[in-house]
């Protein structure tokens, strides 16, 4: 069973292969909500992700027997990686089946610590019936990515780690996809201290747990979709859910607008990479998911880090311009020597830096003798950009904002 005791155990056998990671107080954040915030940052976990924790512990208590088959496991990635680096810490093989829509980052990972990866499905629950078929059929040991009790005390060993440096926390924010990571850290802290908060997050595209939380009754979803690729969980686990709505305090949904604003606020103020299901909690207090009656003490579990930098770069720009520090003009100009130079010396003139330039002649909705040029610009604000547009107007230009 899942209890404190269990929970132990398991920090003595992962303790000479998993990284304590910092537990930081984050000043920016604290002020900008209100709250004391200490940010748990398991996204600097080997692995990239908290998931080592559960996948080494429960490899760690198989029987040789058990060792000597193999181990299999399905995931989105995370769970993937510590399956992967704990199975080679043991020099036994790993076989991991994951979403065929799984960032490379996380598929590189897996292969860098020696797993075999097999891409099968839409989601994870779709690569999870494909693992447990390969299981049966060349009879490899199957690790749960969160349905299983020696994984959960794995993941509550995060909770051992913030109280002993913040025994005082109040409130502790975790993200859920499959619930192992709060299963384990709910019934941690509550045994330590009957009287912290325990607080879920979940994307609102992958809403499941949330929806059987409220409900009380088991509710699956028909799909997911949403960045945090890491709580992707299309339906809700019976055995995690019994433990959820024993001990967690409360549920919230966040979606992924929000979740990228986070992810971007921690890169420019935190200076930390943080994948989606990672940021969630941050997302959360960000967009005021989450009411306290007087400021409280709160511990967020930042789980992982592995974020592909394709979906970064677009975090990045959509951030940039939906902050007004980036502007997108398609404006429309007479196709004649100097026409180009007259907008650039009138964008020149009020300080808006040129990134990028696109000249097209042949849009079938353009006049003959007229040209649209498309102009990516680097601005310091709302302000900034009345200021461009008004320039433009005011000297005859046509455009749209992109």
């Amino acid at each position: 069973m899942l209890n404190l005791e269990s929970i132990k155990k398991a920090q003595k056998n992962i303790n000479k292969v998993v990284t304590k990671t910092p537990f930081a107080y984050a000043p920016v954040l604290s002020q900008m909500i209100g709250n004391e915030i200490y940010l748990k940052k398991e996204n600097l976990q080997h692995t990239g992700s908290f998931k080592l924790r559960g996948a080494f512990n429960k490899i760690a208590t198989l029987s040789e027997e058990e060792k000597s088959k193999g181990v299999i496991a399905a995931s989105a990635g995370n769970h993937a990686q510590g399956v992967a680096y704990s199975a080679s810490y043991f020099d036994i093989p790993s076989t991991i089946v994951m979403p065929e829509a799984t960032p490379m980052t996380k598929v590189s990972g897996v292969k860098s610590h020696g797993g075999e990866v097999v891409l099968a499905g839409n989601n994870y629950d779709e690569a999870y019936a494909e693992a447990v078929k390969l299981s049966d059929e060349k009879s490899l040991t199957f690790i749960h990515p969160f349905a299983d009790y020696k994984v959960m005390a794995g993941q509550g060993t995060i909770a051992l780690e913030m109280l002993e440096e913040q025994p005082d926390l109040e409130v502790i924010i975790v993200p859920i996809g499959g619930g192992g990571l709060i299963s384990g850290i709910a019934t941690a802290a509550k045994a330590i201290n009957p009287k912290i908060k325990i607080i879920g997050v979940v994307s609102s595209g992958a809403p499941a747990m949330y929806n059987s939380y409220k409900s009380g009754i088991i509710q699956d979803s028909t799909s997911v979709k949403t960045i945090a690729d890491g709580i992707a969980v299309r339906d809700s686990n019976p055995m995690t859910f019994e433990i959820i709505k024993d001990i967690v305090d409360d549920i919230v949904t966040v979606n992924d607008e929000e979740i990228a604003t986070a992810i971007l606020y921690l890169m420019e103020k935190q200076k930390i990479v943080v994948e989606g299901a990672g940021a969630v909690g941050i997302a959360a207090l960000m967009h005021h998911k989450l009411k306290f009656n007087s400021p409280k003490k709160i511990g967020v579990v930042v789980s992982g880090g592995n974020i592909d930098v394709t979906m970064v770069n677009i975090i990045i720009e959509k951030g940039l311009i939906k902050s007004n520090r980036k502007m997108k003009l398609i404006v429309t100009l007479i196709d004649k020597p100097g026409s180009l130079m007259k907008l650039t010396e009138i964008l020149k003139d009020v300080k808006a830096n040129i990134v990028q330039v696109g000249y097209d002649r042949t849009d079938i909705n353009l006049s003959f003798g007229d040209a649209n040029v498309s102009v990516a610009l680097e601005t310091r604000g709302a302000e900034h950009q009345e200021e461009i547009k008004k320039a433009l107007y005011k000297n005859g230009f046509r455009f749209v904002i992109e």
